[in-house]
């Protein structure tokens, strides 16, 4: 029987309802419109599309998203003192930088400027710690790890004593990941590519999370039946079209359920963003 297939759209649908619910609930007792700024440096396309994407999403749930953009000459010191401005204006609630940013600009200095309770993306180390240390309440968590957890929660799935596989331990997902399916009381084993035996580390999992970066990794053969499998990679092949980490079409007659690339995680990480605004506002409002 095929697999299940965990689309992103109706998961990522119901949390815009909640999402939109607690924009009009902080309008009607607090008087606070949520406001998200998007630093957008450069001329790279896909984060000019990434920051009007954003845009479109907040305005669906009453969010303001304010792009401020500018040229790929700016000096480093001048987006610096941007985001200065964007930490002291108590009307901004959440302040992203698109990735990449122009040569010459240090990608830490600017992340690591950022006030930690309005940083939507999780990228502060403040963030981060508080995350590692078990304290996901204080964090503000990268969007790609809680749409993963969202996707296995929302799928019904209890990870609560589940032997999880974490294929990646990069900084932007499976670190991140993994802190949040141990809070979580998940078994967990991450590998990566010093592991030995990954096909039989894979194979033993209830649930497989993809999050290495490099396509079809996971491959069908890795996997068994009644596992749930879910994808957080994202992939373009030579001839243009995308693909995850995982084998999708052939794992998808092995495995109980898998989530799709596209259509998968990637299309819960903007409203993801825009939940973690309204943790951010929360933050600064018990500040």
């Amino acid at each position: 029987m095929p697999a299940e297939i965990i689309k992103g759209l109706p998961v990522a649908t119901a949390m815009r309802e909640e999402i939109t619910a607690q924009v009009k609930a902080l309008a009607a007792l607090k008087g606070i419109r949520p406001k998200l700024a998007v630093v957008l440096a450069g001329d790279d396309e896909a984060s000019r599309v990434y920051a009007q994407s954003k845009e479109k999403v907040g305005q669906k749930m009453g969010i303001e998203v304010e792009i401020h953009v500018r040229p790929g000459s700016t000096p480093e010191a001048e987006i610096v003192r941007l985001i200065d401005e964007l930490n002291a204006d108590k009307n901004v609630h959440g302040i992203l930088v698109e990735l990449p940013l122009p040569k010459g600009i240090q990608k830490e200095n600017i992340m690591n400027r950022i006030d930690p309770k309005k940083d939507v993306d999780g990228v502060h180390p403040v963030n981060r710690g508080y995350l590692l240390g078990g304290q996901e309440h204080l964090a503000l968590v990268p969007a790609t790890p809680l749409a993963c957890i969202e996707l296995i929660q929302r799928s019904g799935l209890d990870l609560k004593g589940k032997r999880v596989t974490l294929v990646g331990r990069g900084d932007t997902v499976g670190r991140p990941l993994a802190s949040l399916l141990i809070k979580r009381d998940a078994t967990v084993t991450v590998c990566h590519t010093k592991t030995i035996d990954l096909a039989g580390t894979v194979k033993a999992a209830e649930i497989v999370v993809a999050a290495a970066g490099f396509p079809k990794l996971v491959k069908a053969e890795m996997l068994s039946a009644g596992q749930t499998v879910v994808d957080a990679g994202i992939n373009q092949l030579e001839d243009g079209s995308l693909c995850g980490d995982v084998e999708t079409e052939a794992a998808s007659q092995i495995v109980r359920a898998i989530t799709p690339v596209p259509g998968g995680v990637g299309s819960l990480t903007t409203t993801v963003i825009m939940q973690n605004l309204l943790k951010a506002v929360e933050l600064q409002q018990n500040a």
